[in-house]
């Protein structure tokens, strides 16, 4: 991450938004304002006037979106004494309101974040409050939300009981989603995490301020194995939602195979990594193709396709099933295969076996002028049932979380392994990554983790 100058002060969206709208369409601005009759003209069909179209609204939410263009009356201070490596560090920590915070990031990371992972409030009746006004002081902001009482700070809640139980969620989320867009790149990605209660209703204002088209997955996530919520149920899972910037330009990898299989080592090893023997050379063909039965021979042993030469010489003599014996790699690819040390033989069976090697990080190709070795990254593409296993819960999570404090732990916090996982589909490690949720920094150490691996996010 490149050095990066916090003024304290934010952009005006409204006013970037207006200069956009003048790169496009010059002639529907006048003295900083929008003609929107003739932008509609400009528009044409394309213009929506139905009174009546599918929408998603709720009370409060204009004032939401205006909530997110106006400019922070927030200020960054630099807490040099409670940082290390102040002056050179590539990792920010910064305490504050979210919402405030984003605003700030607006200009120094415009367009700059490669993947936002975020974990807001379930909003299960009494896990927050959100009355985004900061133009009083910030002690009678806490006393004002009922998050200070004689001990010191507490949470207020939003039970369900209250009218605006959904609302209030929607109008805290709103404007915080729509300013992360602004900080990420067009490759970036956004990942989210979320349970039953408002589930239905982030899925609907993500596809409105990142675009529906840009909703690329929902994966759940084991959140324990055990317990029942009724008689009857037991829930035992919550959601990752996964949007692009923009579909088009999201520059996205499949993760590395968890193969414990890969576990050979030989004198290829620094260049082709560790590999594994499962596929025996010869195979009983659903299709008998006589140029793949053909004699091998390594040291002076010859080999036949399934391990008998009278039926081999049968065989070149037509008499062969539909299916039968031969090879899988034809004459050429085998002497390439077994010159570049691609073959292993294996003995202790019934007979003598001729093994291909399957390497970590290289494979054969056929190009034009014959066979070459090349380097691949080994990966799968991440399936929806990725985090269905109990490495990614919440119980494995508190585990994580007793290793640095004991028994002091946090009700619902996500692992490591699960950010880590998230993390790797980035293709390059050079990359800012942003959590505006922060909660028990695990974003943060899977990211340190990883660089410690190589690379620098």
């Amino acid at each position: 991450m490149t050095e990066t100058n916090l003024t304290g002060t934010t952009p005006d969206i409204t006013v970037q938004n207006i200069e956009a709208l003048k790169s496009l369409f010059p002639e529907v601005c006048t003295d900083g304002k929008i003609d929107f009759d003739k932008l509609q003209q400009l528009l044409g069909k394309n213009v929506d006037t139905n009174s009546e179209r599918y929408n998603f609204s709720w009370n409060g939410k204009s004032q939401a979106l205006h909530l997110s263009q106006s400019p922070s009356t927030g200020t960054l201070i630099p807490c040099k004494a409670e940082s290390k490596g102040f002056d050179s560090t590539q990792n920010l920590y910064i305490e504050g309101d979210n919402l405030e915070v984003l605003k700030l990031l607006q200009k120094p990371y415009h367009k700059a974040v490669k993947m936002i992972y975020i974990d807001p409030p379930y909003n299960t009746g009494n896990d927050f409050v959100y009355p985004d006004d900061y133009k009083d002081s910030i002690e009678n902001y806490l006393e004002l939300t009922g998050q200070v009482d004689s001990d010191g700070r507490k949470i207020g809640t939003n039970a369900e009981s209250n009218g605006r139980y959904h609302t209030d969620w929607l109008n805290m989320m709103y404007p915080r989603l729509r300013l992360a867009r602004n900080l990420l790149r067009d490759d970036g990605v956004i990942f989210i995490s979320i349970d039953d209660h408002e589930q239905a209703n982030l899925k609907k204002i993500c596809d409105e301020v990142f675009g529906e088209d840009n909703f690329i997955a929902a994966f759940p996530r084991v959140t324990k194995k055990g317990g029942k919520s009724s008689d009857v149920t037991a829930k035992n899972h919550d959601y990752i939602l996964m949007y692009g910037k923009s579909i088009i330009e999201s520059d996205l990898s499949g993760i590395s195979h968890d193969d414990s299989g890969y576990s050979n080592k030989d004198e290829y090893f620094e260049e082709r990594g560790y590999y594994k023997i499962n596929q025996t050379l010869d195979y009983d063909s659903l299709g008998y193709v006589k140029s793949l039965d053909y004699p091998i021979i390594i040291d002076a042993e010859t080999f036949y396709a399934g391990g008998d030469k009278d039926l081999y010489e049968q065989r070149q003599a037509g008499k062969h099933g539909r299916a039968d014996w031969t090879w899988r790699w034809s004459k050429e690819l085998f002497q390439f295969g077994l010159d570049k040390g691609f073959i292993e033989i294996r003995r202790g069976g019934v007979r003598p076996r001729i093994y291909t090697k399957t390497y970590q990080r290289v494979k054969i190709e056929n190009i034009d002028s014959g066979y070459e070795i090349l380097n691949f990254d080994r990966t799968k593409p991440l399936s929806t049932l990725e985090f269905t296993d109990n490495k990614y819960s919440n119980d494995n999570a508190k585990k994580d979380l007793k290793k640095i404090f004991g028994n002091f732990t946090f009700d619902y916090p996500k692992p490591v392994a699960l950010i880590d996982k998230l993390l790797r589909i980035n293709p390059r490690n050079d990359i800012v990554v942003l959590d505006c949720f922060a909660g028990t920094g695990t974003t943060g150490q899977a990211v340190l983790e990883l660089n410690q691996e190589g690379g620098s996010r």
